[in-house]
């Protein structure tokens, strides 16, 4: 469990010069470091899963200081109820079609490996289902009838998950499909057939398998439009119909994930596409029984919500929404309306009654939070460029209020590398504007949200063109008169903090200090280290450990730390299995050795992510103050 933080500064290793702690949390003038701990402070609710009868609603918040299950009457007549566990770390949530259960996932400890409990929704009858073997991970699910759920299950010992069907109420299993990382993406009403994702990152298939024979085959041919690369499917009402999201075909750019629908006995068949948009991703989509598809699309960044006709893709109705990024929906029992998970730069995620029909305006619900004070919080815009060979590149350009000119300035790299900056709440980034510092958030080759093409143009050898990217991208922030030449640092989490000591190494002249939280230090020991379904899984990724050891070698910053000059903070949780924290603990201990400016700060009971409130507001403050000492 995340608990309150005490002195994260750890000593040195045995065998190692001991340093002074260099950028203390005093170093901040009082008044920014108010600010900045009533930023990394704020409340959020996130997860929705409103009740099968409309009246109340499911959620996880961290209102309490760590990531708890809460419940609440919709109308807001009574105060939330919290049913999971005094030290339970929840993840995520659902409903039971009857209204009886809540099945909901627990991070023991700060763990990867998620444990499946249950819980009646008034806080009773709580127990754990799966996941109590430490080596095990549950992965979400679907309710497969009242009192079933359906999840996958990796034991631990290797890189494969099945597909488990649970009795909530007597804890029997039963395996519905193996041969495979399997992530159940949908179960049939008579539960003799699954749809599941398979496969490594960026080319995850959908397969439908018979369960009564374990047959997987693939729901998209290889050739078809979308078959290299689909991510979810799901069942249409009457079960003749599978639908994918998928990556369709284009010219790079607009080589975007859109909805194709395919014959469940279709033997085949190429199957059609209902939706597709030149600009913009598909990031979620529901199937209507009126004959319409809700679709969720991401435009650079933004969400937009619409409305189109499932028989021709054509737009029915555009629904305006209240911030810039939907990241989590659930629809209303009455259909008519979504309970969304929101967020944008000044504003924490909250839930928010939107209306489909097009009558009325979107309302926060009575549960949610009030927005945090907006003083200090700035809105960012998006930036544009393009790389040397043509390639156009993005991000956030976040300035503090009243900041003219060249100004000090962090590049701060998202993780993934999948994932997408977008103009979401990132307590960590107005932290750092606080602090008077501005941050641009790039999207570098590889990101998430520009296309197919652009997302796997950084896989295995090809990485270094998205290094080069971070080149780029501190040129263009120097040259647009937006960063002081000599005051740029870069800081990064997960992926992210890789790219960031990949940038320290590669570019000592560029950049005046660094942070890397929960990054890789070396691709060798992080296949060796994380868990063997993380491992298999990134092989596509970043290359085989074992055919590709000398390139994973040349692109590991461990193998070029003495380039680095700059004073540079590593974080870590000391319970990630994900990026294990050894990854951190090697890089500290062989920048100590060679009399680095290095410190190290670990989490207690944090896993990859920092989740504690308490923790959170130590991070905000420690990353500012390292900052605005160094640059």
């Amino acid at each position: 469990m995340a608990g309150p933080l005490t002195d994260p500064w750890t000593a040195a290793p045995a065998g190692f010069p001991a340093l002074e702690s260099l950028a203390p949390p005093e170093a901040l003038p009082a008044e920014v470091h108010a600010a900045v701990a009533r930023i990394a402070g704020a409340t959020a609710l996130w997860c929705p899963a409103p009740s099968p009868d409309g009246r109340r609603i499911a959620y996880v918040t961290d209102r309490s200081g760590l990531p708890r299950l809460e419940v609440a009457a919709l109308d807001g007549r009574s105060r939330p109820v919290q049913v999971s566990g005094a030290d339970q770390e929840v993840i995520s949530v659902a409903w039971s079609p009857d209204g009886a259960w809540l099945a909901y996932l627990v991070s023991p400890g700060g763990s990867i490996c998620a444990e499946l409990h249950v819980v009646r929704p008034d806080g009773t009858g709580g127990r754990l289902l799966a996941g109590a073997d430490p080596r095990a991970a549950v992965f979400a699910g679907c309710w497969a009838g009242p009192g079933h759920y359906a999840c996958s299950i990796a034991d631990g010992a290797g890189p494969d998950a099945d597909v488990v069907l649970v009795d909530v109420v007597t804890g029997e299993r039963r395996t519905l499909a193996s041969g495979g990382f399997l992530l159940v993406t949908a179960v049939s009403a008579d539960h003799r057939t699954v749809l599941a994702r398979r496969g490594p990152r960026a080319y995850r298939h959908v397969v439908v398998i018979d369960v009564p024979t374990g047959v997987q085959r693939r729901v998209l041919p290889l050739d078809a439009p979308g078959g290299i690369a689909s991510e979810d499917g799901r069942f249409s009402a009457d079960g003749g119909t599978v639908f994918v999201r998928a990556a369709l075909p284009g010219p790079p750019g607009a080589d975007r994930a859109g909805l194709v629908a395919v014959p469940v006995d279709g033997d085949g068949g190429r199957g059609r596409t209902v939706l597709s948009r030149p600009d913009a991703d598909l990031d979620g989509y529901v199937v209507r029984p009126d004959g319409t598809v809700l679709a969720l699309w991401n435009n650079s960044g933004i969400s937009q919500l619409w409305l189109h006709a499932l028989s021709d893709g054509s737009v029915v109705r555009r629904i305006p929404l209240p911030q810039a990024v939907l990241s989590g929906w659930a629809p209303a029992s009455d259909g008519d309306a979504l309970v969304a998970e929101l967020s944008g730069p000044r504003a924490p995620r909250a839930l928010w009654r939107v209306p489909l029909d097009g009558a009325g305006d979107p309302e926060p619900l009575a549960c949610s939070p009030a927005p945090p004070d907006p003083r200090g919080l700035v809105r960012p815009v998006r930036h544009e460029y393009v790389a040397p060979d043509g390639v156009r590149l993005s991000g956030w350009l976040y300035v503090p209020e009243g900041s003219r000119g060249p100004n000090r300035t962090v590049v701060s790299f998202h993780g993934g590398p999948e994932g997408q900056a977008r103009p979401n709440w990132s307590p960590i980034t107005q932290s750092m504007v606080a602090a008077g510092l501005t941050v641009f958030a790039p999207n570098v080759r590889g990101s998430g949200g520009f296309g197919r093409a652009f997302m796997t143009a950084d896989d295995g050898p090809a990485r270094e063109s998205s290094f080069a990217d971070v080149r780029t991208t501190v040129d263009e922030l120097v040259t647009a008169g937006i960063a002081a030449p000599g005051q740029v640092g870069a800081h990064g989490w997960s992926y992210g903090g890789y790219l960031t000591l990949v940038a320290l190494t590669r570019w000592p002249e560029l950049f005046a200090a660094g942070t890397s939280l929960a990054g890789m230090s070396d691709l060798r020991t992080f296949f060796a280290g994380t868990e063997p379904w993380m491992a298999a899984a990134s092989v596509t990724e970043y290359g085989d450990p074992v055919a590709d050891r000398e390139l994973l070698a040349a692109i590991s910053p461990m193998t070029a730390l003495h380039r680095l000059s700059a004073p540079v903070l590593l974080v870590h949780g000391d319970r990630d299995t994900n990026v294990p924290v050894a990854e951190s603990v090697q890089a500290h201990q062989a920048l100590q050795a060679r009399g680095a400016r290095a410190d190290l700060l670990l989490f207690p009971g944090e896993g990859h992510a920092i989740v504690g409130r308490p923790n959170l507001v130590e991070l905000g403050v420690r990353l500012a103050a390292w900052f605005d000492r160094w640059l």
